[in-house]
């Protein structure tokens, strides 16, 4: 029977999950899978480490599942899949450790009411975070618990590129730039000399492009700038999320247009992004293959606010020696890396075609004066690594 450990990432709608098996210091997966759409028809899968279906449920439209109930199913889920296996411990993102917790931690009861004073940074996203380790806590006390936090990795940024131009007490007290997806952006400076070891030591832009999205300019592998800035819709446009708004725009709605901050926070967070500007649906895939002008124009604003943002990061790093594309969009659609890369030509990108189509991992020509690379993401194995370091174990 061989050693387990379990990472789970509870986001806003969804608990995704990931079995590694131990063997000495090598760690493997052997199982992911997800609930998915809490709040509307929630859906649960799970594959094995080839990709192959192993077990799968869904609720109906119109059914919600709370968070409690969903980890309550997993739980059972897992026992079934780990009848094979001994689970020693549980890895966690959260998705803010503020400015003390900056590596990841063993969990203890103390601890989780340090992680509650972050709530009101993260209002949407931590609580999320903190419900499996709660019930854990509560059913499994003895089970090792690590938490691995989304902000850890851009505390290398520098303080002026944190602060935002207010007076200098609301910084003090957490009003400032924390930039997130950072286990992602962490995974990436972690491989990236085994792909190109001038972008690690370099200037590199990393695109972590999915359902959230964000991007991350990095030098020596070090974050100093990133697009979130003091919570997860900032930056650029997303899925549903906005992405940067004027803030005009949100006194606007509420002085003009009657909106309860609830009702705002609604529009920017679920109502917006791709799915707002298309009118059809936050899948990139699907956008990409209609022939609805509004599909073009949201892709065309998604693209243009990449640009916009390229351009920024770059200044920030006082040039540029790499790109990296990561996260399902980045990962997989060709079609808008080929639009950035184009667009990006002036910086010195220059595109293969025929690397690009199969999805790299160089995607840039050998003369290219940026290199352009496309590398998967693995926050998972990530936190399985933290888990694994932070207990001692193999």
């Amino acid at each position: 029977m061989a050693d387990s450990i379990v990472v789970l990432n509870a986001g806003s709608s969804s608990i995704k999950f990931c079995i590694f098996v131990l063997r000495g210091k090598e760690i493997r997966v052997v199982a992911r899978g997800q609930i998915e759409g809490l709040l509307t028809s929630p859906k649960f899968v799970s594959k094995n480490e080839k990709g192959n279906l192993l077990s799968e449920k869904a609720w109906g439209e119109g059914r919600s599942l709370s968070h409690e109930e969903a980890i309550d199913f997993l739980v059972t889920h897992l026992r079934d899949e780990l009848k094979e296996h001994r689970l020693i411990a549980v890895g966690h993102r959260v998705i803010h450790g503020g400015s003390d917790l900056t590596k990841p931690l063993r969990i203890n009861r103390e601890l989780v009411a340090k992680f509650e004073e972050f709530i009101p940074l993260a209002p949407l996203h931590q609580p999320h975070s903190l419900a499996p380790i709660r019930f854990l806590l509560e059913n499994a006390p003895d089970l090792p618990q690590v938490a691995c936090f989304d902000t850890s990795f851009h505390r290398t940024i520098p303080q002026v590129s944190q602060l935002f131009a207010l007076p200098l007490e609301y910084y003090e007290t957490g009003v400032r730039r924390w930039g997130f997806h950072g286990l992602s952006y962490e995974f990436i400076a972690s491989v990236l000399p085994d792909y190109d070891n001038k972008a690690s030591h370099g200037r590199t832009v990393v695109l972590h492009l999915g359902n959230g999205a964000s991007m991350c300019a990095m030098n020596n592998s070090r974050s100093v700038a990133c697009s979130m800035g003091f919570c997860a819709v900032d930056g650029l446009m997303m899925g549903t999320r906005s992405g940067s708004l004027d803030p005009g725009v949100i006194l606007y709605l509420i002085t003009q247009r009657g909106m309860s901050a609830g009702e705002v926070e609604r529009l920017i967070y679920t109502k917006s992004g791709l799915l707002g500007v298309s009118g059809i649906t936050s899948d990139m895939r699907a956008l990409l293959s209609s022939d609805d002008p509004r599909a073009k124009l949201a892709i065309d604003l998604y693209v243009y606010r990449i640009q916009k943002e390229l351009g920024s990061l770059a200044a920030a790093l006082k040039g540029l020696d790499a790109l990296v594309f990561t996260g399902g969009i980045g990962e997989n659609a060709e079609t808008l890396r080929t639009r950035v890369c184009r667009d990006a030509g002036w910086m010195g990108v220059e595109l293969d075609d025929e690397a690009n189509v199969e999805h790299g991992p160089r995607i840039s020509t050998p003369n290219s004066r940026v290199a352009a690379w496309v590398i998967p993401t693995n926050e998972e194995l990530m936190i399985a690594q933290h888990t694994q370091s932070v207990l001692g174990l193999g």
